[in-house]
C-alpha cells in the first residue's frame, strides 16, 4: 500500500498554519478525530463511573476503550493497561512502590543514554532505600550503548534494570532484547521507557522483554497523558500507597483520583487513526497496528536518509550530527561549531520551521555527549512530515551558516 502522506495530513488542521514541525520528539500535532473524540466525550453525557445512568455508562465506556486500545497497540493484556498523567508521573510512583522491596546491598542499573525521567526517580528511590546504583554507558563518538557496560552493570544483586527503548536525544535504540536477557538471568525485573520508541515503532512488550513499558501518546497524535503496559499478574504483586477506600483491583489501584475519561477517549481515537494510516487488509487492530507502524516506520527512515544526505551537502565543518547508531529513530541532535544552536531555532522559526533547541531533559546523555554548545537542535520526522519540510529546513539551515 502506498504511503499517502498528502491525505494524512489533511486530518491535522493544525498543519494548514504553514509550519514545518520538526519537534515531533517533544509532541505531535493533533488530527481532528482526537478532538472530536475528546469533545464527544465531554458533551456526553459524562458523570462518574457507573451503570444507572447513561452518563455513568458513558465514562465507564471510556475506561474500557481506552484499555483495549492499548492492549492493541502495546500487545499486553487490557487489565495489565495503567493509565497515568506522565511517564514521569507512573516512573515516580511505580518506583516508590517497587523500592519497598529493596534493601542494603541491592542495587538498581539506568544509563546514560535516559530521558532523565528514567534516571531520577530511580536513583532517588535507591538513596531512599539504601541501594547501590550502577550505570549502563554509550559511546558518545557512535551512539551506541557500551556491551562491557551491560556485562559488568548487571549482576546477582540487580534488582530492576531501567533502560530506554529509544533516545529522545539522539534517537539510538539500545539492544533492549539482549539487556533484559541478562537482567531476567539476574532475576531482575526490567523497566522500559517506551516514549520516544512507540512514536515509531511497532510495540511488542513481550519480545522486547519489558516486564514495564512506559509510553505517552501524546508523542504519537494524541492527548497529553501516559499509558503503563505490564503483566496484571505482576502489577498484582505491585503495592502503591492509596487513599484507603480505593479499590485494590488491577489496574484501577494504580489509578489515583478521578480518571480523566475524556484525555482516555482522545488516547484512543490516536490508536485508532495509527491503525488507519497503512492497514494493509489486515483484520485485527493489532494487525493493522503492525502494518501501519511498518508504513510509518519506512516512511520516516526515508525522509531521514534524504535529510541526512542534504546536511552532508552543507559545507564541510560546519554541522555535527550526534545521531549515527545503527538502529535509530528518525531524530537527529545537531551542534553547530561556532554557531549557537538557539540561534539556530530561532533563525529557522522566522521562516516557520519549528526545529527546538535544548537538551530535552535528556540531562545525562547531553552531558556524556560533551558538547561546547549549551544545547543541540533536535530534526524530529513524524507521520506526517513531508519532503517539502525537508527541503525547508535544508534550505533554512543553509540559509542560517551563510
Amino acid at each position: 500500500m502506498t504511503y499517502d502522506v498528502a491525505e494524512l495530513r489533511t486530518h491535522f488542521p493544525s498543519l494548514a498554519s504553514g509550519t514545518a514541525h520538526f519537534d515531533g520528539p517533544g509532541g505531535t500535532q493533533t488530527p481532528v478525530e482526537v478532538a472530536a473524540a475528546i469533545a464527544a466525550v465531554l458533551t456526553g453525557p459524562l458523570s462518574n463511573r457507573g451503570t444507572l445512568a447513561a452518563s455513568e455508562r458513558n465514562a465507564d465506556a471510556a475506561v474500557a476503550a481506552f484499555r483495549s486500545a492499548f492492549s492493541d497497540l502495546l500487545g499486553v493484556p487490557a487489565a495489565g493497561v495503567v493509565h497515568g498523567r506522565s511517564a514521569t508521573q507512573l516512573t515516580y510512583d511505580f518506583s516508590r512502590a517497587l523500592a519497598k522491596g529493596w534493601r542494603a546491598g541491592d542495587e538498581v542499573v539506568v544509563s546514560r543514554l535516559d530521558h532523565d525521567a528514567n534516571v531520577r526517580p530511580w536513583l532517588q528511590a535507591a538513596q531512599a532505600a539504601g541501594a547501590g546504583v550502577r550505570w549502563i554507558d554509550f559511546d558518545p563518538a557512535t551512539g551506541e550503548v557500551d556491551p562491557a557496560s551491560v556485562a559488568s552493570a548487571i549482576t546477582e544483586r540487580t534488582r530492576l534494570v531501567a533502560i530506554t527503548g529509544a533516545s529522545n536525544l539522539i534517537g539510538t535504540r539500545p539492544p533492549v532484547p539482549g539487556i533484559a536477557a541478562a537482567a531476567h538471568a539476574a532475576g531482575a525485573l526490567v523497566w522500559v521507557d517506551g516514549v520516544h520508541y512507540a512514536a515509531h515503532q511497532f510495540v511488542d512488550v513481550a519480545a522486547l522483554g519489558a516486564d514495564f513499558f512506559v509510553c505517552s501518546p501524546y508523542k504519537f497524535l494524541g492527548p497529553h497523558c501516559a499509558v503503563l503496559g505490564a503483566s496484571p499478574d505482576l502489577l498484582e504483586t505491585v503495592h502503591p500507597d492509596k487513599l484507603l477506600p480505593s479499590t485494590e483491583v488491577v489496574p484501577e489501584r494504580f489509578e489515583l483520583g478521578t480518571l480523566p475519561y475524556e484525555v482516555l477517549a482522545g488516547a484512543t481515537a490516536a490508536v485508532d487513526v495509527l491503525a488507519q494510516v497503512a492497514p494493509d487488509g489486515a483484520a485485527s487492530r493489532r494487525e493493522r497496528l503492525r502494518a501501519s507502524l511498518h508504513a510509518i516506520d519506512a516512511h520516516e527512515l526515508r525522509l531521514r536518509a534524504r535529510l541526512e544526505a542534504g546536511l552532508a551537502a552543507l559545507p564541510p565543518g560546519r554541522v555535527v550530527q550526534h545521531s549515527r547508531a545503527a538502529e535509530r529513530t528518525p531524530t537527529l541532535l545537531l551542534t553547530l561549531p561556532g554557531r549557537r544552536t538557539a540561534d539556530a531555532a530561532r533563525f529557522l522559526a522566522e521562516r516557520d520551521v519549528l526545529a527546538p533547541a535544548g537538551a530535552f531533559y535528556a540531562y545525562e546523555p547531553f552531558r556524556r555527549l560533551g558538547v561546547e554548545d549549551e544545547a543541540g537542535l533536535r530534526l524530529g520526522l513524524a507521520p506526517y512530515s513531508s519532503d517539502d519540510d525537508v527541503d525547508r529546513v535544508l534550505a533554512g539551515l543553509a540559509d542560517f551558516l551563510r
